[in-house]
């Protein structure tokens, strides 16, 4: 069975190759993929599987068979997705099965946003990020990055110092896939924005380094460590229940929709590779959207 394997997981490396060096796949993506693909590929060597070419239907209704309780939902789609992927690109390669994708369609939980804060919520939660000591302007800095400019977490503790270019207040974004876009900063995002640097950030340094936010011991900041910091935030604002750092990114998409932003325009501020996730992404409250219909009708 091992030689199985082994055989099975030489095309897992062709395809894990081609998503780091052609895809521009980042290592937390790439080891999510390994994972789930070597424990697919464990279980088809199982069934006695030579070459991805000779997969069968049966074998992938076996397979996904293996997918129910006690495994989550969420986990059963990824692994689907994984091996989706997988076999997309041996066929492309003329090294696939002839029989049709797996679909995740089954696995795939329902769609949920996260609950937008209200301007008067986003307000509280700055009165309570005072700035007394260097790592609370920080903390302001960061939640900025994150509202302020609509960054993912893990753009947000990724930006390097000659990506921000405060004179013309614009930063530079590194997103998924390795694509870049500009993104406006606010007037108040810029301000905090150069305080920190000026007045906090060579404080919680302790070596030259090209990332923007620094962490209490000077190092890089983890994402969950950003996480923490937020959510330090929200419990000083006294903000009840599950506040995170991509609630502040959704409340920055619905503001700016709130405020007539083009649909088209949040899309390239967030980073949407396509429109349709923008539009789930950034879904107004339905009252906020009857009472902007009735506003306009000429019949009213």
């Amino acid at each position: 069975m091992e030689t199985k394997v082994d055989e099975l997981k030489q095309d897992v490396a062709w395809f894990l190759d081609h998503l780091k060096h052609e895809r521009g796949a980042s290592e937390h993506t790439l080891l999510a993929y390994q994972n789930d693909l070597h424990a697919i590929a464990i279980h088809f060597a199982g069934q006695e599987l030579p070459h991805w070419s000779q997969l069968t239907m049966p074998m992938l209704l076996s397979f996904e068979a293996t997918l129910g309780a006690p495994m989550a939902r969420t986990s059963a789609q990824r692994r689907v997705s994984a091996l989706r992927s997988f076999l997309k690109f041996l066929k492309r390669n003329n090294a696939g099965p002839t029989i049709d994708l797996p679909s995740t369609g089954g696995f795939k939980p329902p769609k949920t946003l996260p609950k937008a804060l209200t301007k008067p919520k986003v307000n509280e939660l700055l009165a309570a990020a005072v700035p007394e000591e260097a790592a609370t302007y920080r903390d302001r800095a960061l939640f900025e990055l994150i509202y302020g400019a609509g960054l993912r977490i893990s753009e947000a503790v990724g930006i390097t110092l000659d990506a921000v270019r405060l004179n013309d207040q614009v930063i530079r974004v590194t997103g998924k896939r390795g694509k870049t876009r500009v993104v406006p900063l606010p007037d108040e995002t810029a301000r905090w924005l150069r305080q920190y640097l000026d007045e906090a950030r060579p404080k919680l340094l302790k070596k030259p380094m090209e990332q923007l936010i620094i962490s209490d011991t000077g190092k890089v900041m983890a994402r969950q460590t950003a996480y923490q910091r937020i959510r330090r935030m929200a419990t000083l604002a006294g903000i009840e229940g599950h506040l995170s750092p991509h609630t502040l990114r959704h409340t920055y998409a619905v503001h700016l929709l709130q405020g007539g932003a083009d649909l088209r325009a949040v899309q390239e501020l967030l980073g949407h590779e396509s429109i349709a996730t923008t539009q789930v992404y950034t879904q107004l409250e339905m009252d906020e959207i009857r009472k902007r219909y009735l506003d306009a009708h000429p019949r009213q």
